[in-house]
């Protein structure tokens, strides 16, 4: 999802030649495929936008996949680029870095401050150390290494797993099908009382594309929409925008996760970008190219 909207906005940059590879071209868990494709391809920029992600119950169930997966991926690729010379390298990380109960909105001084939320640790401590390594290779050799930590994204291109996926893309399927069968009523996971902020991903790409040119960009830098909802109103909307009249019933036995986790988007606003999706019109974008995907057999489901 990220990787494609990516390449929707460097369309726009007429003077820049994009390379890309799929997982089934190049294994980034595997070093050395890594420093071949490197040292053949001799990229002047990279943007890290390769992970292993899931929703809450894959992050609890597979831990050990979500931390090992992550920092080999991102230590052989990190390496690679920086032997094969590349001088600008942009790393994507997460807001879930930060701690369980930062003060909100989170401002990027916050990290390492607290314990993180359990239900992602794993992941976080694999981002948090790929935001360090850019850090400490930027530090030590002088190179723009640097670091984005997006909030929760949504778009076209999403995951839709019923079990694996993040909140919103689960819902939107989940909805849907409660629209299709007709059924009465629709159960999210939780209380529906944490809060969560949504960006749509080609915010998220004019945001890369942006920082790229500047010309000392900060370390880490969030980049969010500045706004959140709870679970149960971002239901009540795509139920809405669905056309789903039914009722949402919610599942306290299920895990909450962060209460909340709205993000500080002053450092990056003071640069000069600024979200230009408002969550309704991503909605109905997201679900649009939900049906595309359906139709044309190429929905995600991993």
């Amino acid at each position: 999802m990220v990787g494609s909207a990516i390449v929707r906005s460097l369309q726009n940059e007429p003077q820049v030649r994009v390379l890309t590879c799929d997982r089934e071209e190049l294994d980034l868990c595997r070093s050395e495929a890594v420093r071949a494709y490197f040292q053949q391809e001799k990229p002047e920029a990279v943007v890290f936008a390769a992970a292993r992600v899931g929703g809450i119950l894959a992050n609890k169930n597979f831990p050990v996949e979500f931390l090992t997966d992550n920092l080999n991926a991102q230590l052989a690729t990190i390496t690679a680029a920086f032997e094969s010379g590349v001088q600008r390298f942009l790393f994507l990380g997460s807001t879930c870095i930060y701690p369980r109960l930062a003060r909100q909105p989170i401002t990027e001084d916050q990290l390492l401050t607290g314990p993180l939320e359990e239900t992602n640790e794993a992941y976080a401590l694999a981002k948090i150390c790929g935001l360090k390594l850019c850090q400490y290779y930027r530090r030590e050799f002088g190179v723009t290494y640097h670091s984005v930590m997006p909030t929760n994204l949504y778009g076209p291109g999403d995951n839709y797993h019923l079990e694996h996926s993040h909140v919103l893309p689960a819902l939107i399927r989940r909805i849907h099908q409660a629209k299709v069968n007709q059924e009465r009523q629709v159960t999210i996971w939780g209380t529906g009382t944490p809060r969560r902020e949504f960006l749509f991903v080609d915010d998220l790409a004019n945001a890369i594309v942006h920082l790229l040119k500047l010309e000392s960009p900060p370390d880490w830098v969030n980049v969010g929409s500045g706004k959140d909802n709870t679970i149960l109103e971002i239901a009540q909307l795509i139920c809405h925008e669905l056309g789903f009249p039914g009722e949402i019933i919610t599942d306290p036995s299920k895990p909450d996760g962060t209460p909340q986790k709205l993000t500080d988007i002053g450092l990056l606003k003071s640069t000069g970008w600024s979200p230009t999706v408002e969550l309704k019109e991503g909605i109905q974008r997201t679900y649009a190219s939900y049906l595309r995907e359906i139709e044309t057999g190429r929905l995600r489901e991993i």
